[in-house]
Parts: structure tokens; C-alpha cells; sequence
């Protein structure tokens, strides 16, 4: 005996119909989007976790910012203290005739008449 043939030749495997496989019950259709659900939120979870670690305003940038804060505010202590006693030494020069005496005796070795200046060399002085 002869095998029946079908009277259309089956068509080539490049040009069949692909076959979408369908869930077979609702309950696969559910389980499958509540696993969808849960991948998707996962990701968002790691991209908000990552993006609160290390993005422009994360947590290291703010550990970096705090500590270029504090450096700022030590700097700003110490040019007010300088600041301040400039401030009080423009005072005392401004009204203080020995404190202007002082300064140019200091700054530019100047003496009084009848003064003798005595300058003081190393004798390990390297040339």
C-alpha cells in the first residue's frame, strides 16, 4: 500500500507561518505577567538604588560635597582671623606713632640719627 498524499506540497521551512506558542490556561497567562512584574520592577529597584549611590546627587557625591564644605569652612575661619588682625593693625598704625616707627624699623631697616646698625652674617652662609 501506498501512503496518501496530500494534494498541496507542503511549503518550504522559510516560508511557513510561525506558530505562536499561546498559553495553555489563564492561570499561565497570570503567572507569567506576575513574573514580568516582578523583573520590571526589580530593574527600576537596582537603577534607583545605583542612581541613589552613585549619580550626580547620590550618596558619594554628597560624602564629597560635605567634605569640600568643611575645608571651605576652615579656610573662611582662617582668612577672617587674618583679616582681623589686619583690620586691628591698620588701627594701631593709623593712630599709634610708635607702632609706625616699629613697622619702619622692621620692614625697612631704618634707625635714628646716633643709631649704629650691626648686621649679623652666618659664618656657614653658602655663596
Amino acid at each position: 500500500m501506498r501512503p496518501v498524499q496530500d494534494s498541496a506540497p507542503a511549503p518550504p521551512a522559510e516560508k511557513r507561518p510561525r506558530i505562536r506558542r499561546r498559553l495553555r490556561t489563564p492561570l499561565e497567562a497570570q503567572q507569567w505577567r506576575r513574573k514580568m512584574t516582578a523583573y520590571a520592577l526589580y530593574g527600576a529597584a537596582f537603577v534607583l538604588i545605583v542612581n541613589a549611590l552613585i549619580g550626580e546627587s547620590g550618596y558619594l557625591a554628597t560624602l564629597g560635597g560635605k567634605g569640600e564644605q568643611d575645608r571651605a569652612t576652615r579656610e573662611l575661619a582662617l582668612m577672617r582671623h587674618k583679616n582681623q588682625a589686619l583690620q586691628g593693625q591698620i588701627e594701631r598704625l593709623k593712630h599709634d606713632p610708635s607702632a609706625v616707627e616699629e613697622e619702619a624699623r622692621r620692614k625697612l631697616n631704618m634707625i635714628k640719627k646716633g643709631e649704629v646698625m650691626v648686621v649679623v652674617k652666618d659664618k656657614d652662609q653658602k655663596k
